[in-house]
């Protein structure tokens, strides 16, 4: 992969998203970048991957790692794996940013993230999202304002304030050529980005525990001659009473799911799509999850 030259002064460097579930870091990321990286949910569990969205602005470049939510409870290996993701992104980063939600109390899962916040040593950014909301907690989260090099209110959701946050990330980011060419958005292959959404997809259709127990594979992307792109995928899920929940009667959830899909990639890429989706028992597959 060929770099971009870089200019005097330009900025360059990685900055983390952390925070503690469904405080919005997957919204605001996709909200700074400008276009969906990645998947959104209500639900916790939604992000398990560091997915990095690349800004690219005349002053630099911002690699930015969302990060999923750190979980006190840590009843399988893959809330554990989650949560030392989360630890593992904070190594050799340039800036935090801490999100932040004003309409949740602090509690002990907001206590562990702002521990392993203030132990990086790096310039870091409070965030208090969701401003729209008028969160009646702020207050709690303004009384750590001295441990942060700023404190930017916004609304991910609506985008406010965005370019408050994206000027102070860039003027904190050192001086350096940006990491991948400025026309790439997000480090993530197209076949990941498939099985992301068809995950979100799931995890809207579905309730209670059933999205906690699935993950999506893909397995072919191919263009027919009819000009149809092809997508041929797999639902995992670790027991045959969640595969009965997710086909559903005669098939009705599964190609709902499988239609919303579509209906995204298709308004995305601006062509026709075929989703072949189908849902597999693979009672281990938490164990392989990276």
């Amino acid at each position: 992969m060929n770099k971009e030259t870089p200019k005097p002064g330009q900025k360059s460097g990685f900055a983390v998203l952390v925070g503690r579930s469904n405080v919005g870091k997957s919204t605001l990321l996709n909200a700074l970048i400008g276009t969906k990286v990645a998947i959104t949910t209500p639900k916790p569990q939604t992000t398990r991957h560091a997915i990095q969205g690349i800004l690219n602005d005349p002053r630099g470049q911002a690699v930015i790692v969302d990060t999923p939510g750190i979980f006190t409870h840590v009843p399988d290996n893959l809330t554990a794996r989650l949560n030392e993701k989360v630890r593992q992104s904070l190594r050799g980063i340039d800036v935090v940013i801490y999100v932040v939600d004003p309409t949740r109390h602090i509690g002990d899962e907001e206590k562990i993230v702002h521990g392993l916040v203030t132990a990086a040593d790096c310039p870091k950014i409070m965030v208090i999202n969701k401003s729209d909301l008028r969160g009646p907690y702020a207050d709690e989260y303004r009384i750590w304002s001295n441990e942060f090099d700023s404190v930017i209110e916004l609304s991910a959701t609506k985008g406010h304030n965005l370019k408050a946050l994206t000027d102070r990330l860039l003027d904190l980011l050192p001086e350096g050529e940006p990491s991948y060419p400025t026309d790439i958005l997000t480090n993530l292959d197209r076949n990941f980005r498939i099985a992301e959404l068809i995950r979100e997809k799931v995890f809207m259709r579905m309730h209670e525990e059933v999205p906690y127990s699935t993950t999506a594979e893909v397995d072919e992307v191919s263009e027919r001659e009819n000009g149809i792109l092809y997508v041929r995928a797999r639902i995992l899920t670790n027991a045959d009473r969640y595969r009965g929940m997710l086909i559903g009667q005669g098939g009705r959830t599964i190609k709902a799911i499988g239609q919303s899909v579509r209906h995204e990639m298709e308004t995305i890429t601006g062509r026709q799509v075929f989703i072949d989706l189908d849902v597999d028992v693979e009672e281990r597959w938490q164990e392989r999850f990276e």
